[in-house]
């Protein structure tokens, strides 16, 4: 092993706050009743790397406010290093505001504030000499502003370091829903250069433009050459490596509330892979492969168990792998 070789994670993207109606069936308008929340998908795989004992830091912008404070505050409390996350005097941290209605749908408001504003020039200061894998979740990432450009730039300069790069589009439609195709040509960019990406079954089907999960896969397969996990829910995850797919047993639990899930499977992967080079992890077999997939649905499924990403972070370990 090169004696230079370093096991920290970056963790790159959104800090932002949920703010979740729990007036039930309420629309934003209506609800009185709001609890706040600390997410952002990057945010929350870097609080999972670390609940699972991996080295993780978090890039990203947050106002010089009260809500900045508390997520900063809550990231060390999971022991991640907070050295780039950046308060911004000019802009308020971001809020994302939702409310489950009764058919099911989501009354969705995002008030983007500061999370946008993270700079490549900002972004250009990280020494990637310091980390193994770099890690992008792109909820927010493909918006318009200094972030989209700091994501571009940050991605370049990985590819000329040789870092390991992991990759999950994050998909919100909510967000995209007027600009489908440029979060789509964004994401293309991403998955021809990680060696890792996750995605849902129906991530899949939108970023190939086909109809049917087996289509979709069979073009991931064809035009990526990284490995690749579909989550697929009780029916496991699809394992793509090679030219060849694998279906990965799921974890049988009772949900209690599935945020989260998503962002502690991906913490999962990269933490087992941080004790890795990137030659080693290029080695690495079908079976290797299968049994990182099957602890990272295990800590999906610890997650699914509590309610709140975070409360369920503190649950995690790795002996959940044993």
């Amino acid at each position: 092993m090169n004696y230079n070789f370093m096991n920290k994670i970056l963790c790159i993207g959104e800090a932002l706050i949920d703010m979740i109606c729990t007036d039930k069936g309420k629309s934003l308008s209506e609800g009185q009743n709001f609890l706040k929340k600390p997410g952002g998908a990057p945010t929350n795989v870097a609080a999972a790397i670390a609940a699972l004992g991996g080295e993780v830091e978090l890039a990203a912008k947050v106002g010089a406010d009260p809500f900045g404070k508390h997520l900063i505050d809550v990231m060390q409390s999971f022991n991640v290093s907070t050295k780039w996350v950046l308060q911004d005097e000019h802009y308020f941290t971001t809020f994302a505001f939702v409310s489950l209605m009764e058919n099911g749908e989501r009354d969705f408001y995002f008030n983007r504030g500061a999370d946008g504003q993270l700079s490549n020039e900002e972004v250009d200061g990280i020494n990637l000499d310091e980390f193994s894998i770099l890690h992008f979740g792109s909820a927010t990432g493909f918006l318009s502003g200094p972030l989209q450009a700091a994501y571009a730039g940050l991605l370049m300069k990985a590819l000329q370091k040789n870092i390991f790069i992991s990759f999950d589009p994050n998909y919100r439609h909510l967000l995209f829903r007027n600009n489908i195709q440029s979060f789509v040509d964004q994401s293309w960019n991403f998955l021809n250069s990680c060696h890792f990406f996750k995605v849902s079954d129906e991530e899949a089907m939108l970023l190939t433009g086909k109809s049917t999960l087996a289509d979709a896969t069979t073009v991931l397969l064809e035009k990526t050459s990284s490995a690749f996990a579909i989550t697929l829910g009780k029916e496991g995850t699809l394992l793509g490596l090679n030219k060849e797919t694998h279906i990965v047993r799921s974890i049988e639990v009772k949900p209690v509330d599935t945020t989260g899930a998503g962002d502690a499977f991906v913490g999962a992967v990269l933490y087992q892979l941080s004790s890795k080079t990137l030659a080693e992890i290029k080695s690495m077999d079908a079976e290797q492969w299968k049994h990182i997939i099957l602890n990272a649905n295990k800590a999906g499924a610890r997650t699914c168990e509590y309610m709140g990403a975070m409360e369920a972070f503190k649950h995690l370990s790795s002996d959940i792998f044993k």
